[in-house]
């Protein structure tokens, strides 16, 4: 799909400023609650923070719909489509490209749920500047992706979500990695080996980590989502760096609801069951190849202009704040306070190229990585 590019660098230094800027607001005020509130009220506590998280996600939800104008069409039956918003779900997708996290996002923030978002992440996802902050505010589960080490933690993290007082979704991507040919090469070389079905468009999951979540959740959640995401052939693979220039792509979703109630009841036949659901994921996608679309039926989304909104407020505030300071500081009438600001300008420009790279990391990992993470799943 056409698109008019703008130039990386006309863009990092704006959006950056009124993403880090914004999000160092907010998280002084969750970690003020942190210590002021939870304590007290961990019920008031989580949904101040819900409504704290969703004045800084929906920057980036404003960048995916209203800036790059990123297409994503939903398919879903009935029983999915009215479910959504109005349960606690785990939810189980493919890893697809790099912004799959954001088009959770945008799904739930579609659904009113976009504050009590919670994911499964890499244990140093949590140490990046204001978004990574505002994650471990809003309980996310960080791992160290070292079984031995992150069993205990990921019950712990399972269980504290028992009296969440919104539903909440938790993503879980059990494949463990991005999806690329490389790694789906030492999938398939590893399926053959173990005589398992050599997956053609999914990598083989990991199911250690599933199998506890249903254990531990399966008392206080209702469901399980199936998510499978798939860029059409015809469109762009979106990643952060295009999507921040304004280069918009189309994203296929389907979700299908399964009742946590119905799953198996031993941990073998919950993983067979995750490892199978991967079997027919694939055989979904090859028929998406090859009709271009889902059998399910295309359900309105729509844009809403709560994220614009939003943005324009943090933008505003942010602009005339800082007309305020530099006429209160004189900041750029001497050669020290030019440098000052250069240097935080800069400092802005370089964390922004960070969080890119940060998004693109595991897609170039290496494949020998990908395997040994899949012989331990």
């Amino acid at each position: 799909m056409p698109s008019m590019a703008v130039p990386l660098v006309l863009v990092l230094l704006p959006f950056g400023l009124l993403f880090l800027l914004s999000g160092l607001i907010v998280n002084t005020v969750q970690a003020i609650l942190l210590v002021s509130i939870r304590p007290f009220s961990k019920s008031f506590y989580r949904r101040s923070n819900r409504f704290l998280a969703e004045l800084l996600w929906l920057q980036l939800v404003w960048v995916v719909d209203w800036w790059a104008g990123v297409k994503i069409q939903f398919h879903a039956d009935e029983e999915t489509y009215q479910s959504m918003g109005k349960e606690h779900a785990l939810v189980i997708s493919n890893h697809r490209s790099d912004i799959d996290w954001l088009i959770g996002w945008i799904l739930a923030q579609r659904s009113g749920c976009l504050g009590s978002t919670l994911a499964v992440m890499k244990k140093s996802s949590k140490f990046l500047p204001v978004i990574g902050w505002s994650m471990w505010f809003a309980e996310y589960l960080f791992l160290e992706r070292s079984w031995a080490k992150d069993e205990n933690t990921l019950k712990w993290g399972l269980q504290r979500l028992k009296d969440f007082p919104r539903p909440f979704w938790l993503a879980l991507f059990v494949e463990g990695t991005r999806f690329t040919p490389a790694k789906l090469l030492e999938a398939q070389e590893y399926a053959v080996s173990q005589g398992l079905p050599a997956p053609r468009n999914v990598l083989i999951p990991r199911t250690k980590g599933f199998v506890s979540a249903v254990s531990v959740m399966r008392d206080f959640v209702p469901a399980i989502y199936d998510t499978t995401v798939i860029i059409p052939k015809d469109s762009p693979q979106p990643t952060m760096q295009q999507i921040l220039k304004g280069q918009s792509s189309v994203v296929h979703v389907r979700m299908k609801r399964h009742a946590l109630s119905e799953m198996p009841k031993s941990e073998e036949d919950v993983s067979k069951w995750c490892k199978d659901m991967f079997v027919a994921k694939d055989t979904l996608l090859d028929k998406h190849l090859a009709t271009g679309t889902f059998d399910e039926e295309i359900r309105p989304i729509g844009r809403p202009l709560k994220s614009l909104l939003v943005t324009l407020f943090w933008s505003c505030l942010l602009v005339v704040g800082a007309v305020e300071l530099f006429k209160w500081t004189r900041l750029l009438s001497t050669w020290q306070g030019v440098g000052f600001t250069a240097a935080g300008l800069a400092l802005v420009t370089g964390v922004m190229h960070v969080f890119i790279m940060f998004s693109q990391s595991e897609r170039s990992s290496s494949a020998r990585a990908a395997r040994d993470r899949v012989k331990k799943g």
